[in-house]
């Protein structure tokens, strides 16, 4: 039982590894810290809020997660990546416009 355990954890992680696999960790890795810079940022205020980091890490997961995807031809995260990298731009640039409405308006306000 332990032998064949270890014998599934060495072909997992040990012989299927190559520059692709590496990609696809690295990408999770990404999208891990979004939920630490998210948790860390939340617990700096005492509520929950989603900083702008968070979008920026998610994108760089997604994008490296999609690459990794399409080298391994698997449809379903190819279809989530590519859907979940419109919603982390449309959030950016919700990000932004607001910032820049609040900027026009201090304007308008001080002028």
């Amino acid at each position: 039982m332990l032998n064949s355990l270890l014998d599934w954890l060495r072909v997992v992680f040990v012989d299927q590894l190559d520059f692709w696999v590496i990609l696809g960790l690295v990408a999770q890795a990404l999208f891990m810290m979004r939920f630490v810079v998210q948790w860390v940022a939340s617990e700096r205020v005492g509520r929950s809020i989603v900083p702008v980091a968070f979008w920026f890490f998610s994108i760089g997961g997604s994008v490296l997660l999609l690459v990794y995807s399409i080298v391994r031809q698997d449809p379903v995260y190819i279809a989530g990546q590519s859907l979940g990298l419109i919603i982390y731009f449309r959030n950016l640039w919700l990000i932004y416009k607001e910032k820049r409405e609040r900027r026009a308006f201090k304007e308008i306000k001080l002028g």
